[in-house]
């Protein structure tokens, strides 16, 4: 008969779970202690263990004879500053035992966690097959979190397409770039998951009693599906922004054709005004009254001559 056993060390950062012989130990946010107190209990390589501390490791996978150890980075959407920022989790994986060390922000990380320690047919579900079909659907609830992460550029993406075509045009160009920016960051976390992933399944199956084969191809698929949409928002972002550009020269000629207009209007008159001006006697309009109504009338014919020519040309 086997037993469920959920144990926590009082001075470290690690809590653990035990079901039959298949121990889950979960650790967030390692420090030099955690890795100390797993190289004491563990044959782990050095330099796996140093890596687990390091924020600058590539999502990859080191195979050694009794062991396995891989880092995964998940995309975490960050809220201020409107980026998708990547969250690393590395993972040892033997024989029977699960260790996973992570910041703490993968949500479905955390929750499979909690799910198992308070629910018993879920620790039965997912430690009855092994480590290597713990470590599937761990991995399985991570890349299905990409989903909704994916799912709010797409959304984000459409409401800039409406702001284009909008009075709002004026802030579409800053949200165009900070979408950009989130689409080139999710892509650069993305792309170097998709190779460790398609390659997980024939390195794991020592460690579980199942075939994993069709379990994993969904979830490149998943990996597929979500590299897949961030190269069609890619595309689209560019053609939005291409578009936005078009709209706003179009804009901008149209106002400097008005403006042309108006100045060219203006020039005609601003002489005749001149002329008139000048303190020397000028004909007839030298001395009468009506010297100012005379002038208005010439600026008047003036305007109306050139507006019609204008109008001929098409240019208004």
């Amino acid at each position: 008969m086997t037993t469920s056993q959920v144990g926590k060390e009082e001075q470290l950062n690690l809590e653990s779970l035990t079901w039959g012989n298949l121990t889950w130990v979960n650790i967030e946010g390692p420090t030099e202690q955690e890795t100390a107190y797993l190289a004491q209990n563990y044959h782990f390589h050095p330099l796996d263990l140093d890596d687990c501390l390091s924020r600058i490791q590539r999502p990859k996978i080191d195979e050694y004879k009794d062991y396995l150890f891989l880092v995964f980075h998940f995309p975490v959407f960050n809220k201020e500053a409107r980026v998708t920022t990547p969250s690393q989790l590395s993972v040892f994986i033997g024989e029977n035992y699960l260790i996973t060390l992570h910041k703490g922000e993968l949500k479905p990380l955390v929750k499979l966690f909690r799910e198992c320690q308070i629910d018993e047919e879920s620790q039965q579900e997912y430690f009855s097959q092994g480590s290597g079909y713990l470590l599937y659907r761990l991995v399985d609830r991570l890349v299905d979190y990409c989903l909704p992460i994916l799912n709010k550029i797409g959304g984000s993406i459409e409401d800039v397409e409406d702001s284009i075509f909008s009075d709002r045009m004026r802030g579409a160009v800053k949200e165009i770039s900070v979408l950009r920016r989130d689409i080139i960051s999710f892509r650069r976390i993305i792309w170097p998951m998709r190779a460790v992933i398609g390659s997980l399944e024939p390195k794991i199956r020592r460690f579980t009693t199942m075939d994993m084969a069709v379990y994993f191809g969904d979830i490149v698929d998943h990996v597929d599906k979500i590299w897949d949409g961030l190269d069609e928002y890619k595309e689209v972002i560019e053609g939005l922004n291409d578009t936005h550009d078009s709209l706003a020269t179009n804009r901008t000629n149209e106002v400097m054709r008005i403006l042309t207009v108006i100045a060219t209007i203006l020039l005609p008159i601003t002489v005749v005004a001149s002329i008139f001006g000048m303190n020397i006697p000028l004909g007839p309009f030298s001395d009468s009254p009506y010297s100012a109504l005379y002038v208005s009338l010439i600026c008047l014919v003036i305007i109306g001559g050139m507006l019609y020519f204008f109008r001929r040309q098409r240019w208004i």
